[in-house]
């Protein structure tokens, strides 16, 4: 089994695993129309993803996290290294990025793909197909609030 996170504005909470913000506004590993949900293999890391788009406005804000478990039934596909784009890390996402992640979308081949973070590379993501018909073996535990250090905001 792998435990994944998933980090949030508390607005959002209800709707943490539809999919719907990536589908409005694409990511790294997905086109725009294209519904995904995005997952860290650790809090820290879905903490250190989250704030890298946040803005000073965001300061004392309270988001939710929910901890997520992918049961071993449930086949999770590994971006091979070598199709890496070399830009795969560059802001914005490239587009060959967003097209990778949208086609394996399409192909259904499995609710879970594993990526590299951005943030820290060595530590990995998780691309969930919400349309996949094991996206719902997923286990997600109870919301729980979290809150940034104020020391991240000087």
């Amino acid at each position: 089994m792998i435990r994944a996170w998933r980090l949030v504005k508390k607005a959002r909470e209800a709707e943490a695993f539809s999919g719907e913000g990536a589908r409005h506004y694409a990511g790294r590993w997905n086109n725009f129309r294209t519904a995904v949900v995005y997952l860290s293999d650790s809090l820290s890391l879905a903490a250190l993803e989250l704030f890298v788009h946040l803005g000073s406005a965001h300061k004392g804000m309270t988001f939710a996290t929910f901890l997520v478990e992918i049961p071993d039934e449930v086949k999770v596909e590994v971006l091979p290294e070598e199709i890496l784009p070399k830009n795969w890390r560059d802001q914005p996402p490239s587009d060959e990025c967003k097209d990778i992640g949208t086609k394996w979308v399409r192909g259904r081949t499995a609710a879970v793909l594993q990526v590299p973070s951005v943030v820290v590379p060595v530590q990995n993501n998780y691309v969930i197909n919400v349309g996949h018909t094991d996206f719902r073996k997923l286990v997600v535990s109870q919301q729980e609030d979290f809150t940034f250090d104020p020391r991240m905001w000087k």
